[in-house]
């Protein structure tokens, strides 16, 4: 049978892989001229490392970014408010690995065949005729048995399937992120700094590189001319190390800013032989490095269900991702955005109760948090997903 995967980004490319292992004859479109390896810094945790496993590239993007060294969360002193335990770590074999998005989307290239990538369509309609979905494309017409939306936030298959949609509303913050060699006297840790009115994170990677971030609460769509570092750097004045060196050494080129957005929770994910996933179904903020992962265990899940299906067996497959997959995403999205509030509280004494609250959180406490984002497991079926 034959599926379309509109998006060539991490979700994509990811959903194409796992559906070629199980059989499926697939066709990638992007809108882009060509499949870019392009972006900054990503963070994998144990739930995108165990998807990746079952695609056959989780131990190459290991050894291309996992990070063992200390990290947590400082306050605006530099003090820990909270720090990653050996309890955390055994809690999976897997704690955080933060890799480039270029050596992400590589690794992923590497298990779609070559031929079921189709760049430069743009997707303009789809439409079902209860057995099959058309999609009208600025490359021609192409049908499949199933179609999957991984189009990011402003999915045109969204749009076209679900026109009454909610759009994507702005969180109010913007992140500004590089990737840039370590400097000299920089430690080998990692974690964010919380300070008044932002975030500052930072996180070792392989190749003597160091990924860096910092997020403020500030009007969508500024700050886009060649002044935005030296802003960033005045921002940022008076927080602890390793922030100042790191934007002391960063360079304008090195900088890509992003308004940060999030989808409203969606009612369904699926229509008929339609299905969304990644940013196209429950785009949300960075704060728990989860955006990249939960597209990660989208894919794996949705190829699992479709692996070995007849064609009339496809709506139903999409309605069981659907009730396995909506509620576990929406779930990681709401803590999202709960915690882009509570790391960028403006009022002192807010902020110094924020604090006290989260040094006196239990390590039980802490661990159990931690474990219900990144303990996940495929589902029974992905082990019908063979290499190809």
């Amino acid at each position: 049978m034959r599926a379309i995967v509109v998006g060539g980004g991490i979700g994509g490319l990811a959903t194409a892989a796992a559906l070629v292992r199980g059989g499926w004859d697939v066709e990638v479109l992007e809108r882009a001229d060509r499949f870019e390896l392009v972006g900054s810094g990503i963070s994998l945790w144990a739930n995108g490392f165990t998807a990746l496993d079952v695609l056959g590239i989780g131990d190459r993007l290991r050894a291309a970014g996992r990070f063992d060294g200390p990290a947590g969360l400082r306050d605006h002193r530099g003090r820990w408010l909270l720090r990653a335990s050996d309890t955390m770590r055994a809690r999976t074999k897997d704690l955080v690995g933060v890799v480039h998005r270029a050596e992400l989307l590589d690794a992923l290239l590497s298990v779609v065949p070559r031929e079921c990538l189709r760049s430069g369509a743009d997707v303009r309609a789809v439409r079902q005729d209860g057995r099959h979905v058309i999609v009208e494309h600025t490359g021609g017409t192409s049908q499949a048995d199933v179609v999957i939306g991984a189009d990011g936030l402003h999915s045109a298959v969204r749009a076209a399937v679900w026109p009454d949609a909610p759009k994507p509303r702005y969180t109010g913050q913007t992140a500004w992120r590089f990737v840039l060699p370590r400097p000299s006297g920089v430690a080998d840790e990692g974690g964010e700094i919380w300070c008044r009115d932002g975030v500052f994170g930072f996180f070792p990677m392989t190749g003597d590189r160091i990924y860096a971030y910092t997020t403020a609460n500030t009007p969508a769509g500024g700050d886009r001319d060649a002044d935005q570092l030296a802003r960033w750097r005045e921002h940022c004045v008076g927080w602890p190390e390793p922030a100042g060196t790191l934007l002391a050494t960063a360079r304008e080129q090195d900088v890509l800013r992003h308004d940060l957005h999030y989808l409203p929770a969606l009612r369904t994910y699926v229509d008929g032989r339609v299905a969304l996933l990644g940013d196209a179904a429950h785009a949300m903020p960075p704060y728990l490095g989860q955006g990249g992962n939960q597209a990660l265990e989208d894919a794996v899940t949705l190829a699992a269900l479709l692996a070995g299906v007849l064609v009339d067996g496809v709506p139903g497959a999409l309605r069981e991702y659907d009730r396995i997959r909506r509620p576990r995403a929406q779930a990681i999205a709401r803590q999202s955005i709960g915690v882009g509030r509570l790391n960028h509280l403006r009022n002192p004494v807010a902020t110094r109760v924020r604090n006290a609250l989260i040094r006196r959180v239990p390590e039980s406490l802490a661990t159990r948090s931690y474990a219900s984002v990144v303990s996940w497991r495929p589902p029974a079926a992905a082990a019908n997903l063979s290499a190809p």
